[in-house]
């Protein structure tokens, strides 16, 4: 069973059943309350119940899509109300309780804040114990503030294990978005290679064949001038052969160069398939090719660039990708996606490098973005002889 569930399914259910360990002092009350010699626990047993019903309820909503996408205003809410309930608990019960249950937090720490940010809500959400034990448990100042440090060594270790997890989940989403690339790549080789082997094969048949067929209609012509009788008859008939064969040889030559192009959709559905946190919708017209390799190459590259972009900056859900021949020169790459956009964007590397891409084949590339309405982005390249790509509007 646990190797059916994923790293972030494991975390969550192995903090659920933290939760519900806490939770057997409450049952403990429930059942004997003499047992329990705490003071002032009667008057404490309903916010303690209810900080405690809080913490499970919030945690079971704030793990369910936990690593999936980019933590948001809700999502930091969430964590301060979590951790809130997990220090009420031991104020409320007047025990460590709380403590244990902010190593739970402390698993999620690496996912929703980050490491420096993390570990400072670790070190404050555990010192914000500290009163319980030195008033209602009586511990001394100093013992109470080992005591407190002695969980935050715990909940430090929670701490490391998940921010362990979460990066060996970044690396798998790299090398899924990597492996992508690659298959996306090695479809434009095949590509290319196909194509250049027709060319080849074309040019074989166009240059040897096709000459040498020419001379030999020729040579036949003038043999028909020469010959009579009988030998005229064959050389007239060989003639006509000649000249079958020279006009199938010129139409299979034809053939291989008109369906020599490139297929620009095997080589891009491929860079959308599995990538992480990210639903993207790819919409192709049927067919569309492009002749030149080159130029082939740079419409995979820019929208793999598009990808990549949206995955690490655009805190998106969704990316829509269509693209279309606007005219018999011109091919369209239209993309949008629905992140957080930007007022004003600042051009990198990646954006940078697409458009020198584009600009050495004599394409424009143009970038739209707001505040919530998402990024949009248009880029243009001439074919052979003229072809424009528009991409992620």
């Amino acid at each position: 069973m646990l190797a059916q569930l994923n790293h972030n399914a494991m975390l969550r259910y192995s903090g659920l059943f933290t939760w519900g360990t806490v939770g057997l002092w409450l049952a403990i009350y429930l059942i004997d309350p003499v047992s329990l010699t705490l003071e002032n626990l009667d008057q404490s047993i309903i916010p303690w119940a209810s900080a405690y019903l809080t913490f499970g309820g919030v945690y079971w909503v704030l793990t369910r899509d936990l690593g999936e996408s980019r933590p948001g205003i809700f999502d930091h809410a969430a964590l301060v109300l979590l951790t809130a309930c997990a220090i009420g608990v031991s104020y409320f019960s007047g025990t460590a309780l709380g403590s244990i249950l902010l190593m739970v937090v402390a698993g999620l720490l690496p996912w929703l804040l980050g490491p420096r940010v993390g570990l400072l809500w670790l070190v404050a959400s555990n010192l914000a114990v500290l009163p319980v034990y030195i008033k209602p448990l009586g511990f001394p100042p100093l013992i109470g503030l080992l005591q407190a440090m002695g969980y935050m060594g715990f909940s430090s270790f929670v701490f490391v294990i998940a921010l362990v997890a979460r990066r060996q989940a970044e690396a798998r989403d790299e090398q899924r978005r990597l492996n992508a690339e690659l298959r996306a790549t090695r479809a434009l080789l095949a590509e290319s290679a196909r194509v250049n082997e027709r060319t080849r094969i074309s040019r074989e048949l166009h240059d040897l064949l096709g000459h040498q067929l020419t001379a030999l209609a020729l040579n036949l012509e003038v043999a028909g001038h020469l010959a009579e009788g009988r030998a005229l008859e064959h050389v007239k008939r060989s003639h006509a052969l000649a000249k079958l064969l020279l006009g199938n040889v010129r139409e299979v030559v034809s053939q291989l160069r008109e369906t020599g192009a490139i297929d620009l959709a095997a080589a891009l559905r491929p860079l959308t398939e599995n990538v992480p946190s990210l639903d993207i919708h790819l919409e192709i017209e049927e067919p569309l090719s492009v002749e030149d390799p080159q130029r082939a190459h740079v419409l995979l590259r820019c929208t793999q660039e598009i990808i990549t972009n949206t995955v690490r900056h655009a805190a998106a859900r969704h990316l829509w990708i269509r693209v279309w021949r606007e005219d018999p020169n011109v091919l369209v790459v239209e993309a949008r996606d629905d992140g957080v956009g930007a007022e004003a964007v600042n051009v990198g590397n990646g954006l940078r490098g697409m458009r020198e891409r584009l600009e050495q084949c004599g394409g424009t590339l143009q970038i739209d973005s707001r505040r919530g309405e998402g990024f949009c982005l248009r880029a243009s390249v001439p074919g052979a002889p003229e072809l424009q790509l528009a991409s992620v509007c």
